[in-house]
């Protein structure tokens, strides 16, 4: 299989859906948000496979546990919503990161915290190009296509990224156990800051990661040009590392989000 047919391939299983009633669904719905989970996969796609299997284990290969957050809480947030779909990439982010944009050299990363990532290492333009066309378009276009038939259909859905990040980074602990990031619209990040101040996650807004670290690449893709509400949530992967820890932070983080979007889309009808 050609690494094209391959991506082709694994996009069409990479959409999944969940009815108002939060029962996961062949056919499509229509959401009220839409999650999407670019660093779901650790899976290599031919040619690019010379990765050790330490690394593709490890946070440089895939956001540990960030995957079965998503379809948590997709399931949760679906009947409030109703109806929510998850967009996940079918492949390791050391290949292509997808949230980075084309011209980021981290795009195609040489080194993640410790791991070295040698099969990047003196990337010609047009071999970065390559893994552009092949792998970084198809799946901004398909979560393009999945919001513009919401939009056409007349539903604006809420736009959350799902990520996860290690307990320590170069040797320093992280205390922060849940961080919500947004560019210019803040608005739903900060609120969700300020509702799970009530929960026993230490939650920070803009941490570990700011928009200044370039991480808001598809929110700014996807969600800023059509002004829909957004944010990029980053949990740590020791706390989400089973699919019960998952189901579990799930449960604690939907209801706080369920508040979050419905007092934020309150706000904006009555500035209306």
């Amino acid at each position: 299989m050609t690494p094209d047919a391959a991506a082709s391939h694994d996009l069409g299983q990479a959409v999944q859906h969940w009815d108002s009633a939060g029962v996961e669904s062949k056919a499509e719905t229509l959401p009220g948000v839409i999650l999407i989970c670019e660093h779901a996969s650790d899976a290599l796609v031919s040619p690019w496979v010379g990765v050790a299997p330490g690394t593709l284990a490890s946070h440089a290969g895939c956001d540990l546990g960030a995957l079965g957050l998503g379809r948590a809480l997709a399931r949760l947030l679906a009947p409030a919503q109703g109806g929510a779909e998850l967009i996940h990439a079918p492949f390791s982010r050391v290949i292509y990161d997808l949230n980075r944009s084309p011209d980021r050299e981290d795009a195609c990363p040489v080194q993640s915290e410790i791991y070295p990532i040698d099969m990047n290492r003196g990337l010609t333009p047009a071999a970065r190009l390559e893994r552009v066309r092949r792998l970084y378009l198809p799946f901004h276009d398909l979560v393009r296509a999945r919001i513009a038939r919401a939009l056409a259909l007349g539903r604006r859905p809420v736009i959350l990224t799902v990520h996860s990040f290690s307990p320590v980074w170069h040797g320093v602990a992280r205390r922060v156990e849940f961080g919500v990031i947004h560019d210019t619209m803040p608005a739903l990040a900060q609120q969700i800051v300020a509702l799970a101040a009530g929960s026993e996650l230490r939650t920070a807004l803009n941490e570990p990661y700011s928009a200044a670290d370039h991480v808001t690449h598809t929110l700014r893709l996807h969600a800023l040009p059509y002004g829909l509400d957004n944010a990029m949530l980053e949990i740590r992967n020791d706390l989400i590392t089973t699919a019960q820890d998952q189901a579990a932070m799930a449960a604690r983080l939907a209801p706080i989000l369920h508040d979050a979007i419905a007092q934020v889309s309150e706000r904006a009808c009555l500035a209306s």
